[in-house]
């Protein structure tokens, strides 16, 4: 995966029209402007170079604020997301990463009517 993502990193997706509905109203009253819809990213996992996987990733929409991008990705029900690092870490970090030159992930709570700005740093001169 890091070869891949060295070689060729992924472009930013290209504005589309997107339909409205809850989601993106309420991220146009947080000031957001929606670029585009749902984002599929298949994957394929080897085990043991014997095993081949398959799965996919899904980004809900693309979004801009003040000159930056941001991922999306809708709260769910079945998956709630509890605000510590390592949940925070092991639900949406992936995103940041497939998108590297995104500001961050917008996980978005249409139930509550709440969007979070989550950004992602590394601390390199910690020790391990």
């Amino acid at each position: 995966m890091k070869a891949t993502l060295e070689k060729d990193m992924r472009p930013l997706p290209q504005p589309e029209d997107v339909p409205e509905d809850e989601a993106t109203l309420l991220l146009e009253r947080q000031g957001f402007t929606v670029l585009r819809g749902k984002q599929r990213i298949p994957l394929e996992i080897a085990v043991n170079d014997d095993i081949q996987l398959q799965s996919r990733l899904f980004i809900d929409y693309f979004v801009e604020r003040d000159g930056q991008m941001y991922t999306v990705k809708l709260a769910k029900d079945r998956k709630p997301l509890e605000m510590t690092g390592s949940s925070v870490r092991d639900q949406l970090l992936v995103y940041q990463l497939l998108y590297p030159r995104t500001a961050g992930v917008i996980y978005l709570d249409t139930a509550l009517g709440k969007a979070a700005v989550l950004t992602f740093a590394l601390e390199l001169d910690q020790e391990a």
